[in-house]
C-alpha cells in the first residue's frame, strides 16, 4: 500500500478541490443510454425534442459516471481507497446537454477513524457538478474507506 500516494491522512477537512472539466457529446449520451438507460429522451435526439426536456440530455447515471471519472482522474486512482459503502443525497438538480461542460468539486465535510478497523479510516465528502453557466447540475455525499498510512508522512494536498 506504501505506492500510493495518499492516505486517509492527507485529506482535510473543508478544503474545495477542483476536480477539472469534462465536456459531453451527443454520441456519447447515446451510447451510455442505449446500453444503460434506453429511455426516448436519452436515446433519441427527435422523441426528446416533444419531452418536458426539450431535446436529449444525459441520463442520471451517466452523469455519475462523470463525476466518478473526474475523481478518480484527479486523486482516486492514487489513494489507498477500499471503495465507497455509500452514497447518501444523491441529487440530479438539472439535466446534462450535448455540449455541455461539467466541473467537479470534492469537498471533505468530516472525516473519523474507524472504530473497528484501526487500519481505516472514513470520510464524508461532498461532490458537486456545475454546468458552464454556473449551474449546479448534480451533488451526492459518499462515504470511503481509507486506509490510513503506516509511517508518519503526510502529503496534505487534497
Amino acid at each position: 500500500m506504501e505506492s500510493f500516494k495518499y492516505f486517509w491522512e492527507d485529506f482535510t477537512e473543508n478544503k474545495e478541490i477542483f476536480l477539472g472539466s469534462y465536456v459531453v457529446s451527443e454520441e456519447e449520451i447515446l451510447n451510455f443510454a442505449r446500453k444503460f438507460d434506453p429511455q426516448y429522451f436519452h436515446t433519441d435526439p427527435l422523441l426528446a425534442k416533444d419531452s418536458s426536456f426539450g431535446g436529449l440530455i444525459a441520463c442520471g447515471w451517466h452523469t455519475c459516471s462523470i463525476m466518478m471519472r473526474l475523481m478518480c482522474d484527479n486523486f482516486l486512482n492514487q489513494t489507498s481507497s477500499m471503495g465507497a459503502p455509500a452514497v447518501d443525497h444523491l441529487r440530479w438538480l438539472l439535466p446534462l446537454r450535448p455540449g455541455d461542460i461539467i466541473d467537479g468539486f470534492w469537498d471533505v465535510v468530516a472525516k473519523r477513524e474507524s472504530k473497528s478497523k484501526p487500519n481505516l479510516g472514513i470520510i464524508k465528502a461532498r461532490i458537486q457538478g456545475f454546468n458552464q453557466e454556473g449551474n449546479c447540475i448534480i451533488t451526492m455525499e459518499p462515504t470511503l474507506l481509507i486506509f490510513k498510512r503506516s509511517r508518519n508522512q503526510s502529503n496534505n494536498l487534497i
